[in-house]
């Protein structure tokens, strides 16, 4: 399952779409867009709060994501524990 994982990818935004981050389904990131508007306003600190927040998106559909998969994978059965990403 965590090989599937690393195969699939999704991908969280910010600002309206300002900021993308595409991670892989156990939530490592693998690229970061940012729209040069974003850029142009020259406010660092504005970019960098959107950065964290598409992280966070990202990762968050990536918990779903395993979540999702794990359901699968158990039929649908409650572990008695929490599996690593």
């Amino acid at each position: 399952m965590q090989t599937e994982l690393a195969e699939q990818s999704v991908t969280g935004s910010a600002g309206g779409g300002m900021v993308k981050v595409t991670v892989d389904g156990r939530g490592q990131v693998r690229s970061v867009v940012i729209d040069s508007a974003a850029i142009a306003d020259g406010d660092v600190e504005m970019i960098e709060d959107l950065v964290l927040a598409a992280v966070a998106d990202a990762q968050r559909k990536a918990e779903e994501l395993y979540r999702s998969e794990l359901k699968k994978a158990t039929g649908g059965l409650p572990l008695p524990f929490h599996l690593p990403l």
